[in-house]
């Protein structure tokens, strides 16, 4: 018989070990083996790879996301988010980062990159059918969408390090609450960008896929972090250089978003022009070296035509009686922003963020539904009309 010359070594009694290091494994939520981390990093590969179900979920959320930007309704956009499917291949683009596996990071890209096209093909069909049956609409809610917002990044940073948590902890269950958060922050201005690139909103798409794409980066990076702090660290050389790449794109996104919002124009103070009270002063001070002249000879008459300059400077005068040009600020406190668009109740030419200055250069008219439009010229040079109702004017006016 054959004796073995080794034998495989029994895992550590909880209670031997010293107090400090008993309390470190309690607290820990990874399995401290190699091969039980594995199979842990391979549960939760399973758990954010997508099924058919996945994409089915995916294309009834676009549908109904169609349908909420068509009737403009807040109900049916929140409708549209319960009904995505667990955002897995967004923690999966963290998640390869501590796995290192090229092929699973490709595997959920691809996931992501399918769903995403669903999104953008249905509410693309949305805007064909709105531009067909429901020209010229007023559309609020797609503008805030398309616009950076501090408070979404602050949404989506907690949606996903909740998600991630969640996952870590809990391996068998997904995190579907903190999902509807990452389907918010994500699909909602995706979804936008379609619909206006065939309605005939030409800043708003692409303000919708930079806004999409710099949340996606954000998520990643994000996800990425909290899964460090949570002690699971990359596991080869190709997982560092994800998550170098991942924190490289997110900063690139972060000079971007920078650059975008101080790009608007927000300073209202060039509003007066008080250039037309130059006039009154212009030639006076040219009459008094003449009375010098006048001491020598007595009789003043000769100096009387002086005195008949003044009537010559009054046709100046009255040219300063110009309309005074009537600026107004965006002020829409249901949303972002408003639409500037070529006619009243007319075709969209672009949207304005709160706070810009327009030029209104334009009666009161009424359009559909007795809402009052102004035509406007915007800092660009661009005219067109806006609701008045949504304008808030800083130089006093008749009429408003």
């Amino acid at each position: 018989m054959s004796i073995p010359s080794s034998e495989p070594l029994l895992p550590e009694d909880e209670n031997r070990l010293p107090p400090a290091r008993r309390r470190r494994v309690r607290r820990s939520l990874l399995p401290a083996g190699g091969d039980e981390r594995s199979a842990f990093l391979e549960q939760l590969a399973h758990q954010v790879t997508p099924g058919y179900e996945f994409f089915l979920f995916t294309f009834l959320a676009g549908v109904i996301l169609g349908v909420a930007i068509l009737l403009d309704s807040p109900a049916f956009y929140l409708l549209a988010v319960l009904f995505a499917p667990f955002l897995g291949p967004v923690l999966g683009l963290s998640l390869a980062v501590v796995v290192g596996s090229g092929r699973f990071f490709l595997k959920a890209l691809g996931s992501l990159v399918i769903a995403c096209m669903l999104i953008f093909g249905l509410c693309l069909l949305a805007g064909v059918i709105g531009k067909a049956f429901l020209p010229g609409s007023t559309l609020t809610l797609p503008v805030n969408f398309s616009l950076f917002s501090i408070p979404n990044f602050i949404v989506l940073a907690i949606g996903v390090g909740l998600a991630n948590y969640m996952l870590v902890r809990s391996p068998r269950q997904k995190p579907l609450v903190a999902s509807v958060a990452i389907a918010y922050e994500l699909l909602l201005p995706l979804g936008v960008a379609g619909f206006s690139l065939s309605y005939g909103l030409p800043g708003s798409w692409v303000d919708g896929l930079i806004v999409f794409v710099v949340h996606l980066a954000w998520s990643a990076l994000v996800g990425s972090m909290v899964l460090f702090l949570m002690g699971l660290k990359p596991a080869n050389v190709f997982g560092y250089t994800l998550g170098s790449s991942i924190i490289l794109i997110s900063l690139i996104a972060v000079v971007l978003i920078t650059g975008l919002m101080t790009s608007q124009p927000i300073v209202v103070a060039t509003l007066p022009t008080p250039t037309h009270t130059l006039t009154w002063t212009s030639t006076a001070p040219a009459q008094p070296p003449a009375t010098p002249t006048l001491t020598p000879s007595p009789p003043p008459p000769t100096q009387s035509p002086t005195a008949t300059i003044q009537p010559t400077f009054t046709p100046t005068v009255t040219v300063t009686p110009q309309p005074t040009p009537v600026w107004a600020r965006v002020f829409a406190p249901q949303s972002d922003g408003a639409i500037v668009r070529e006619e009243p109740d007319g075709k969209a030419l672009t949207s304005l963020l709160n706070g810009s200055l327009v030029q209104v250069i334009s009666d009161p008219v009424k359009g559909n539904g007795n809402t009052l439009w102004v035509q406007v010229r915007t800092e660009n040079g661009l005219v067109g009309w806006m609701v008045q109702a949504l304008l808030a004017t800083a130089t006093p006016a008749p009429g408003w």
